[in-house]
């Protein structure tokens, strides 16, 4: 299964027996999985297997997912609401009395509102359990395109990680590379900062200043950091390259990334490899936007 992320529309139509419907599916980002219902009275029965088959097709994302039912109107029982009649019945005559003139014909009285209603023919058990079959059979058509346009999202949305994990390695190869991290350079610029201070203050032991100047040069060191980010640039493009739900593994990624980032900038002693930290945690922000489309 390819990569998808989490938004999406589809919808699909059916028909059975009399009814016709429509099934529509709205998806956009969640934590988990959420499917939210709604469905018509009389078909509460769909509720549980509609869950199950979405579920087993879907990991993520809040899932809206509508049902429409059209009764045929040949299909439909006509009833008099004798109720209602009597009632417009009686209101007519307390109006002839009054004002005179004609009582309504039946014609009349069949052309009011509320006079004719229509109500479903009923089905047995068996006629029930082959709509819904029908019903879930239309959901399938509908959960399939669904999933095929948020693979084609997925897709074009990898795309962009991929660049941005290129972009992410060779900013980390910059400052691998980056002068002023060669041991040469950063001997010369501690002994410089050394000597500063013993000119300014003659008294101070040079011998000591010289071994705290080794001591810090080793904090600052960012070799672990460059070291760590390669490795987490690896599982990035592994995991990319793979198939399922990968959207939480490439967000812990994401502050994987950010962390050894942060540390950089920290530890740096030059402007220029805190220049290019600066720029890769920009585009590690962009890339963990972009992750949260993931399923």
């Amino acid at each position: 299964m390819a990569l998808q992320s989490m938004t999406g529309f589809s919808r699909s139509r059916g028909e059975f027996s009399g009814i016709s419907w429509t099934w529509e599916i709205r998806s956009v980002n969640g934590k988990g999985l959420d499917v939210r219902l709604r469905i018509p009275q009389g078909y509460e029965a769909l509720e549980i297997p509609v869950r199950k088959q979405l579920s087993g097709m879907f990991s993520r994302g809040n899932l809206q997912v509508s049902l429409q039912v059209l009764q045929a109107v040949d299909a439909l029982l006509p009833k008099v609401n004798f109720t209602v009649v009597d009632s417009l019945l009686e209101s007519a005559r307390d109006i002839q009395q009054k004002l005179g003139g004609e009582l309504p014909s039946v014609s009349d009285l069949m052309g009011m509102r509320g006079v004719i209603e229509f109500s479903e023919a009923s089905v047995t058990s068996e006629e029930e359990e082959a709509r819904n079959l029908s019903m879930l059979e239309s959901l399938e058509v509908a959960a399939n395109a669904l999933r095929e346009m948020r693979e084609e999202e997925g897709a074009a949305v990898t795309m962009v990680l991929e660049e941005q994990v290129g972009r992410i390695t060779g900013l980390r190869d910059k400052i691998d590379a980056n002068e002023a991290r060669l041991p040469e350079s950063v001997s010369k610029r501690l002994g410089k900062q050394v000597s500063r201070l013993l000119e300014a203050q003659s008294d101070l032991d040079g011998d000591r200043l010289y071994q705290e100047a080794v001591i810090l040069a080793a904090k600052a060191d960012l070799q672990e950091e460059l070291d760590r980010l390669a490795v987490h640039v690896d599982s990035a493009r592994k995991i990319l390259s793979g198939n399922g739900p990968v959207g939480r593994k490439l967000d812990f990624l994401a502050q994987e990334f950010n962390r050894e980032c942060n540390t950089i900038c920290s530890k740096s002693n030059s402007a220029e490899v805190t220049s290019l930290g600066l720029d890769m945690k920009l585009l590690i922000d962009q890339f963990r936007e972009q992750v949260q489309n993931l399923e």
